[in-house]
């Protein structure tokens, strides 16, 4: 379990879900992982899971939202462990409703998590990958760099009462694409999965809404209806919903070394749903 050794991950949204199970991922396979998420608690609780296990991580806690975000991050990736080799651009959340119902601030908000919180942590590590690919070129060597963004099969398919949410994570589909046109020169894949329904604290049977999470001092509803989550169950031939663990392993496909000649590629991880 070593196929990362040497390598330096950065994971938005890793406190929990889907990303605590990629950190986890990463760090077992020897990565050095920068842990992020809004809950401080939640992100030291990560690192000293990784810690136990002989792994190496460090904290930056804080809103991916923030102006000076993507360059704090990178920052700490760079300042801590002395490279940057993954990006995995995972934070995100959803606030639902049809389009009439739906606010500016709703819509934008959505924009701000999943697209411009992306964009912002890799034009930070723009100047550091080309500088590193420089020094690597000037040494006659090739390091393969990659970059993993989390879309969703509703930015894939659509669904209705989310064209908030489906319109950002198909634009990060937009943004996989040019970057991996822009970075493979400095030998960097740049690659998308979009999740479909995966076993997370959004996603649970939740008809009351009396689960909910505080952004930017505001109140957002965690969950989906009860008959909503047992409709698209339904739907999906492998007959259930992932657990973080396997939507992570599909993130990890795209940080092994067995993916190093894939790049601007779009792989769905639903178990079948979307097809």
């Amino acid at each position: 379990m070593s196929r990362l050794v040497g390598k330096v991950a950065i994971v938005s949204g890793s406190g929990r879900g889907i990303g605590r199970a990629l950190a986890i991922k990463l760090a077992a396979e020897g990565a050095s992982v920068v842990v992020n998420d809004l809950d401080a608690a939640s992100v030291m609780a990560v690192i000293a899971e990784i810690e136990a296990s002989g792994g190496q991580a460090a904290a930056c806690v804080g809103d991916v939202t923030a102006a000076d975000f993507g360059e704090r991050f990178v920052a700490t990736a760079l300042d801590r462990f002395g490279g940057l080799d993954i990006i995995v651009n995972n934070a995100g959340y959803t606030r639902d409703g049809v389009i009439q119902k739906q606010s500016d601030a709703q819509f934008q908000a959505m924009l701000d998590v999943h697209v411009m919180a992306p964009f912002r942590i890799l034009r930070a590590a723009a100047e550091p990958i080309r500088l590193f690919a420089r020094q690597e070129a000037s040494e006659g060597r090739e390091v393969i760099r990659k970059v993993v963004n989390i879309s969703s099969i509703s930015g894939i398919n659509g669904n209705p009462g989310q064209i908030n949410y489906a319109a950002a994570k198909s634009a990060l589909i937009g943004m996989t694409k040019t970057l991996a046109k822009e970075w493979g020169r400095f030998k960097v894949c740049v690659n998308c999965v979009g999740f479909g329904l995966i076993d997370t604290r959004l996603t649970q049977p939740n008809d009351a809404f009396d689960a909910r999470i505080e952004i930017d001092g505001e109140a957002v509803k965690l969950g989906v209806p009860a008959g909503a989550r047992e409709a698209v169950e339904a739907m999906i031939p492998m007959g259930r919903a992932g657990t973080p663990e396997e939507a992570a392993d599909g993130a990890y496909l795209f940080c092994a070394p067995e993916s190093d000649y894939i790049s601007g590629e779009v792989v769905l991880v639903a178990g079948g749903l979307g097809i």
